[in-house]
């Protein structure tokens, strides 16, 4: 999918602050700053966030595609210096929200822009002009030695284009892949300096250490406003402070990035079931007298009735939770793949040099690189699809390995969505003599029965994603091997996924640009740095990225084990114990639950024996015995995190 590459637009609705206000705000900030340092700045930007400019209001905004409210009476409001991360279900209205933040017109309800304002958005549509080369769209018609001089102008095209030779800038737009043109866009719209940045899925085609360019970058924009829709939970937690959870066309406001949304939801999710706990309670009484029939009521007060029709009325709907199932895996022998000074050669580049590396059952590794460096060239010989020109390559005779790759060209698009996952089989092996239909795992995987029959050709990047994980599933394997499987998911989606990879028994190899997603499932890592090694990293992710900011700043080469910094610790713990210290941190957690809604429940008594002095009593002794167990709880729960950590 291409990219929209019209100029970045403005809208004059609102009257700017005077001259005056605006030096005041400037100074302040600049004075306070200077005499404070660094170690006060975001308390810096917190004050002058509470006296920020307005930027974008909207009131009561009505957005429906075919009859269906995608935003439903919408007011909210998008101030200077905000760093907002939008989340919420595949087409449920996240990029319809950035496109009217932008100025798209809607059904209704007014949207207001702030006179003057540059508004620029990455969007997800669109192709580029022919004859436009990336010089024309980046950087205009500035001279090279005014453009050269300026440092956020190089510092954007050495991040995301790899620097500005003229190779580089002379490429035509049209000659550029789909990554390539967002890139690009991405390039134009921060050296382009907008007010208003609106970013949809800025991170896809990004590998990681453009991810963290990109967030470092942002995070210096001091007084731009930013909205940001992406999958990526690591880029939210770096860049945004407030979370918008688009759900149900509502918009459900949170303060922090997407830990603290997702700690935040959890409680009010907790406190909604209590409530609703209550509610049905009620609810079932009232039912239960209605039933009664026309004389039992003669002697009910009417506001019985309107009660039990307004319980009714205000029922929420059924909860439609993406649900993944774990699946019992044949049986793993002891070798799964075992390479012995492997080498592989394509053309006249090593990709792969005297590789020596054994996974074992259980292992869940992550394989980190840059674009291009042999990453696909692994996974393939680790399936068996790749010669090797010298060693050995030991493939395990139980594995049955299954590949999520990132084209989805490979599914026929002329066939339902039920059959593509029936052409794999009519029903998966749950063990124990159970077993699960085609038509069943589709639903736990968000297909209802409707969708089931959708024509696959229709389906969109996030529907046909998740098919290719149905049909993945249906083959029952035990080694899943996952080539950058967040693409296109929401966040619900890879929580799903993270959960059914918790609980399965294979061994897992995993390339992913998804930061928050690797470091969630994977317990080893190797980086493939394009040199011909496949090197360990015992320091995870932090370890690649220094090894590659050592190398792309020393120039050719990559720096040794020896080069890596000193933080970096061998993991102390087995991949074996690791997978029991998960166990016991699961256990624990589901031990917390039950602990912490029995304190809730205590404190709901205390409520109901407000004017009861001795039963007040017994259950300050009930409480304090309860949260006594929750510490104690929480502190074997601390005790094993540190041992994973």
């Amino acid at each position: 999918m291409g990219i929209a590459l019209e100029p970045v637009g403005t809208l004059t609705r609102h009257a700017q602050p005077d001259k005056g206000e605006a030096e005041e705000r400037k100074g302040y900030s600049d004075d306070q700053e200077d005499e404070d340092g660094d170690a006060h700045s975001e308390t810096l930007h917190g004050m002058l966030r509470t006296v920020a400019r307005n930027y974008i209001n909207l009131e009561h905004v009505q957005v429906a595609f075919s009859h269906k409210a995608v935003l439903d009476d919408v007011s909210l409001g998008l101030n200077e210096a905000d760093r907002i991360g939008i989340v919420g279900r595949n087409g449920g209205g996240k990029s319809t929200l950035l496109r009217v933040l932008s100025g798209a017109s809607v059904d209704s309800g007014r949207v207001t822009h702030a006179g003057g304002l540059r508004v620029g958005m990455l969007a997800q549509v669109g192709d580029p002009a022919p004859g436009v080369t990336i010089r024309m769209r980046v950087i205009g018609d500035r001279l090279d030695h005014e453009w050269a001089a300026d440092g956020k102008t190089r510092d954007v095209l050495t991040g995301l284009l790899g620097g500005f030779e003229d190779a580089v800038l002379d490429r035509e737009l049209t000659s550029l892949s789909g990554g390539e043109l967002r890139r690009v866009e991405l390039a134009h719209l921060l050296i382009d300096g907008c007010d208003v940045l609106l970013l949809d899925e800025p991170t896809n085609h990004l590998d990681l250490e453009a991810v963290a360019w990109l967030a470092r970058h942002l995070k210096g924009l001091r007084n731009t406003a930013l909205a940001v829709v992406t999958h990526d939970r690591w880029f939210l937690d770096e860049v945004t402070d407030r979370t918008w959870e688009v759900i149900r066309g509502q918009i459900e406001e949170y303060d922090g990035g997407y830990s603290a949304y997702v700690l935040a939801k959890a409680e009010r999710s907790r406190q909604d079931a209590t409530m609703e706990a209550r509610r049905a309670n009620l609810l079932r009484k009232e039912l239960a007298w209605l039933r009664r029939g026309p004389p039992a009521r003669t002697t009910k007060p009417k506001f019985r009735i309107d009660a039990a029709n307004t319980l009714i009325a205000t029922e929420p709907p059924a909860r439609n939770d993406v649900e993944l199932v774990n699946f019992a895996s044949a049986r793993l022998g002891r070798t799964v793949m075992d390479a012995q000074d492997v080498s592989v050669t394509l053309g006249e580049r090593e990709l792969i040099h005297r590789l020596t590396w054994s996974v074992g059952p259980g292992d869940r590794v992550g394989i980190l690189g840059p674009n291009g460096a042999g990453k696909t060239t692994l996974i393939r010989m680790l399936l068996g699809d790749q010669r090797v020109d010298s060693g050995k390559l030991v493939i395990g005779k139980t594995v049955k390995p299954a590949y999520l790759s990132q084209h989805l060209d490979e599914l026929n698009p002329n066939l339902r969505v039920l059959e593509a996952v029936q052409e794999i089989a009519e029903f998966v092996d749950l063990g124990k003599g159970r077993e699960m239909s085609a038509s069943t795992l589709c639903e736990r995987l968000g297909f209802d029965a409707g969708s089931q029959w959708t024509p696959v050709g229709d389906l969109s990047g996030g529907e046909r994603r998740r098919l290719q994980l149905t049909r993945l599933l249906m083959a029952g394997p035990n080694v899943l091997i996952l080539d950058e499987p967040t693409n296109d998911f929401d966040v619900e989606t890879l929580a799903a996924l993270e959960d059914l990879l918790d609980g399965f028994a294979g061994t897992i190899l995993i390339v992913s640009h998804d930061r928050y997603f690797i470091e969630r499932v994977c317990e080893t890592y190797r980086a493939v740095l394009g040199d011909g090694d496949v090197r360990d990293l015992p320091g995870g992710v932090d370890e690649y990225l220094a090894l590659r900011s050592a190398a792309l700043s020393g120039g050719r080469g990559t720096p040794t084990k020896a080069q890596a910094p000193e933080e970096f610790k061998v993991p102390a713990l087995s991949a074996a114990e690791r997978r029991e210290v998960n166990k016991q941190v699961a256990s624990l957690e589901r031990k917390m639950n039950t602990a912490q809604e029995k304190v809730a429940a205590i404190h709901q008594l205390m409520h109901e024996h407000a004017t009861d002095h001795d039963a007040l009593r017994a259950d300050g002794a009930a409480l304090r015995k309860a949260e006594a167990k929750l510490a104690e709880i929480e502190m074997e729960w601390y005790a094993a995190l540190e041992l994973l950590n």
